[in-house]
């Protein structure tokens, strides 16, 4: 069974994009992609068990933007609209950063965000800080696949 197969489906995978580290620089570069995925959940609910995966493969914060294993943010769900203490959507990320919103026009370039009504290619044109290094790689999506089986 994959880490995430009991919830959803992942649908499609963005090449990975390393990135000069943000927030906190003394560490590694951070690797991201966007992931689609399929699910009948709820945002909160999928929120919530996109942070079990997270505890499995052994997520420890020991500073906010510091070094760790896995982060998995909830960028959007459909059009949802959220402002809660607990979850943010569209995720507030989107428009600034340009780890975020390359691998977004990977797989949609021109869905709307759905507060500002601009498409992740023209959000992607306006960005003014640059933290991508390097040239996207491609990657499996087997990566969700759990291998022990």
């Amino acid at each position: 069974m994959g880490l995430i197969s009991g919830f959803a489906e992942v649908v499609a995978g963005s090449r990975l994009y390393c990135s000069a580290p943000f927030g906190f620089s003394d560490q590694p570069d951070f690797v991201n992609a966007v992931a689609k995925l399929k699910t009948a959940l709820e945002p909160l609910a999928l929120l919530r068990e996109l942070r079990t995966v997270e505890q499995g493969l052994g997520k420890k914060v020991v500073r906010e933007n510091g070094p760790r294993v896995i982060d998995l943010d909830l960028l959007m769900h459909g059009d949802h609209v959220i402002d809660s203490e607990e979850l943010i959507l569209p995720h507030p990320g989107i428009v600034e950063r340009d780890f975020v919103l390359l691998p977004l026009c990977d797989l949609a370039p021109e869905v709307l965000h759905p507060v500002l009504r601009k498409n992740f290619k023209e959000l992607k044109a306006s960005l003014a800080d640059q933290h991508v290094v390097g040239t996207p790689e491609d990657w499996s999506l087997d990566l969700f696949s759990d291998t022990s089986e």
